[in-house]
Order: C-alpha cells, then structure tokens, then sequence
C-alpha cells in the first residue's frame, strides 16, 4: 500500500474466515483505515491483490469487480450518513439505488433494517436529531440493507461513551452469530478486540508490516514487545 512513492504498509499476507470476526490494529499512523478502503475496492494497491473465494478484486474486469462489491457493507468512523435525509431514506437508498426496488418496497426494508439495530419508531429524524450512539447503528443499519457476506467497520465506537460502545458490540456478535456474517473490525479498542475478535493482524507504522498475527489472546502473549504493551497497554 502506498501513496506514489510513500509506502504505508508492505508484504501484508492473511486470511480471513468465513463467519469469524477479524481484527484489524496496530498503533496511530499504521495503515489501518487504508487497509480496509483497500479491501474494499476504493484505493488499488501498488502491489498484489485482494482475493475473494479466491477471485481476484484488482486484477478482475471492472463487471467482476463490482460484483464483488456488492457483497460488502461498510460502517465508516462518523457513521457517514447524508444529513439532508432521514434515517429511513438513508438505509433506503442502496436498496433503490443498487437492488432496484420501488421506493415503498425499499422503504419497508429500511425500517426492518432499523429495528434490528434498535432504531423502531425513530424512521423520520434526521442524523442531527439523534446521538452519536444511534447515529452509528442507523449507519449499521444502512450497512446491512443489502444483506452483504462481509460487514466491514472502521473504529465503530470512536467518540462513544462506554455503554454505547458495549451495545454496538453487542450488536456486531448478534450479526455475526445469527446471519453467519463476516466482520472485518479496524479498531484500538481493547475490550472490543477482546470480546469480539476470533482472529487478528497487527500493523506496525514503523517497520511498514504486519509483525503478528493470531487470536487476542496469543496476541496478548506475542514476542513482539510492541503487540504485548498495545495488548496490556504497557509503556515501553
């Protein structure tokens, strides 16, 4: 990964399950958001690819390539909805836009999308009119209105309080575990990398790799003094 001459991360080479939670952390600066804008087709790497069920995403026609797309949702830091519409035209708008439906159909779905995350009854505030906390589930909400394998969330509970955060958790197991839903999780949160991850990769902003991969827990015990103090949040 790189921006011309800048290489951010190199030699990056891990698998993500089918049904787990994946982790993706390392400290400030490493390269975790852009991984996933990677990952999810919106930056070409300088090198190598992204394979899905073994099908390449950049080296693919651009037909295959957005057909492997549609297979993602993705939950952005500020939840990245549009302020001018409700939360109900937000979640309804992929389904108008990409599955083709009638604006009453994908408005129907939209709300079922909503009371899945806790948002029933709240279908006609606007982003402004709500917290950060349920900013970031209608986010979730429009995330999932396509039904995608593959959630991907960037820092979900940045700028949450404690039990905001837990909740959202919470939320992203229950996904997980009644769809069978893959979730790639960028975050530093350590109670969330613990209660939620199955696997892990850790990137290094100065040695521009991963240097760990693994569980959490093995995380927590790695030979790399840097994991183990972002692990148990040590000072080194």
């Amino acid at each position: 990964m790189a921006y011309e001459d800048r290489v951010v991360q190199r030699e990056l080479s891990f698998r993500v399950r089918r049904g787990e939670v994946f982790v993706v952390m390392g400290d400030s600066g490493c390269g975790k958001s852009t991984l996933m804008r990677h990952m999810i087709g919106l930056i070409r790497p300088a090198s190598g690819d992204v394979l899905y069920d073994g099908e390449p995403l950049w080296s693919a026609s651009e037909e295959t390539r957005e057909r492997l797309k549609k297979k993602f949702g993705v939950l952005y830091q500020n939840a990245a909805l549009f302020s001018s519409m409700t939360l109900e035209e937000n979640v309804s708008l992929p389904l108008i836009e990409h599955a083709g439906l009638a604006p009453a159909e994908a408005c129907a779905i939209a709300s079922l999308k909503l009371a899945l995350v806790g948002l029933a009854g709240v279908e006609e505030y606007y982003p402004s009119e709500i917290s950060g906390g349920m900013r970031k589930r209608a986010g979730l909400a429009r995330a999932m209105a396509l039904d995608p394998e593959i959630l991907y969330f960037d820092e979900p509970s940045a700028g949450l309080d404690p039990l905001s955060s837990r909740r959202l958790d919470d939320l992203i197991l229950e996904l997980r575990d009644s769809a069978g839903t893959t979730v790639v999780l960028v975050t530093h949160e350590l109670p969330s990398i613990f209660e939620l991850g199955d696997n892990a990769v850790f990137l290094d902003a100065e040695r521009k790799t991963m240097i760990a991969q693994g569980t959490p827990a093995e995380l927590k015990e790695s030979s790399e003094p840097k994991v183990r103090a972002f692990m148990g949040r040590e000072r080194l």
